[in-house]
């Protein structure tokens, strides 16, 4: 797995890419921006009025890499709205998980204090493509 070469960079894209949010509903904004073997990308949260088809910003940037072509994300930028920084949802994790499990996850808070994990920190023992060999 190749390391992005500057997280922060990465940080500013889902920062900016926050302020883009549509949450009318929670008014919990969330920016992302993953790096990929296509290139970086940026996702914000989707709110619906039903709730359950409302979609995270981490999945959205993740979905545009991957119909750009990507297949790896090394690492995912996560940028919300409250006191501390945000790691992704565990709906999050298990999407992001398909794509690399070692990948880096760094969060900001508004304030600017940082958390870094690697994704199987977060996700451990998660369910890849690992799982599925030989089941058919």
């Amino acid at each position: 797995m190749s390391e992005p070469t500057d997280l922060g960079e990465l940080v500013a894209v889902a920062r900016a890419t926050r302020e883009r949010a549509y949450a009318p509903y929670g008014r919990f904004l969330v920016g992302a921006a993953v790096a990929s073997d296509g290139g970086v990308f940026a996702g914000a949260n989707v709110e619906n009025a039903s709730y359950g088809v409302s979609i995270c910003a981490e999945r959205v940037a993740a979905a545009a890499a991957v119909a750009s072509g990507a297949r790896r994300i090394d690492a995912v930028a996560v940028a919300g709205p409250g006191p501390r920084p945000t790691p992704p949802c565990g709906a999050c994790r298990q999407f992001l998980y398909e794509f690399g499990p070692d990948m880096i996850v760094v969060s900001e808070a508004p304030g600017g204090d940082r958390s870094q994990w690697r994704l199987s920190e977060l996700l451990r023992d998660g369910f890849g493509p690992a799982e599925l060999e030989g089941s058919a």
